[in-house]
């Protein structure tokens, strides 16, 4: 079994593209209040949760575990609406060396928008399951945070 993989998931959506873009991209500390399984954010180093060298620690739900993280973010193209995320420590640590969640967002013609993820990771050894919970995850997050982003 390969110890790198990646796993990626589609969603469509109501809101636009960009209101997707801005939550993620400057509002990211919201995430935590509009998403039922995200119990908590908060900014661990650094004085802006948007840039770069800012680490913030998560703590979620995946697959009925409680689960934490820190997470900081690698790079944002805002032309192609996409922004990679580093996660590292917490519960990652026990199974991944690397662990990159990578949102974009993508306008449709007939209007609505698509929420792409991708999981790209590194496990520590063969006997970590791929992170499917993450995407199980990534998938119900989309669905209460447009609920939102629609009336917003």
């Amino acid at each position: 079994m390969p110890l790198k993989g990646k796993l990626s998931t589609e969603i469509g959506v109501h809101a636009t593209a960009a209101k997707w873009f801005s939550l993620f991209a400057s509002q990211l500390d919201h995430i935590q209040n509009l998403a039922e399984r995200i119990h908590g954010a908060k900014l661990h180093q650094g004085d802006d949760w948007h840039s770069n060298d800012s680490v913030k620690h998560w703590t979620y739900t995946i697959d009925e575990k409680v689960t934490t993280c820190q997470e900081s973010i690698e790079s944002v193209d805002e032309v192609h609406k996409i922004i990679i995320y580093n996660l590292f420590g917490g519960d990652i640590e026990n199974e991944f060396k690397v662990f990159k969640l990578i949102f974009q967002a993508v306008d449709k013609d007939e209007g609505g928008a698509a929420i792409k993820w991708s999981v790209e990771y590194e496990k520590i050894n063969e006997d970590v399951e791929p992170p499917y919970g993450y995407m199980g995850l990534c998938n119900r997050c989309v669905k209460d945070i447009d609920a939102y982003l629609v009336k917003a």
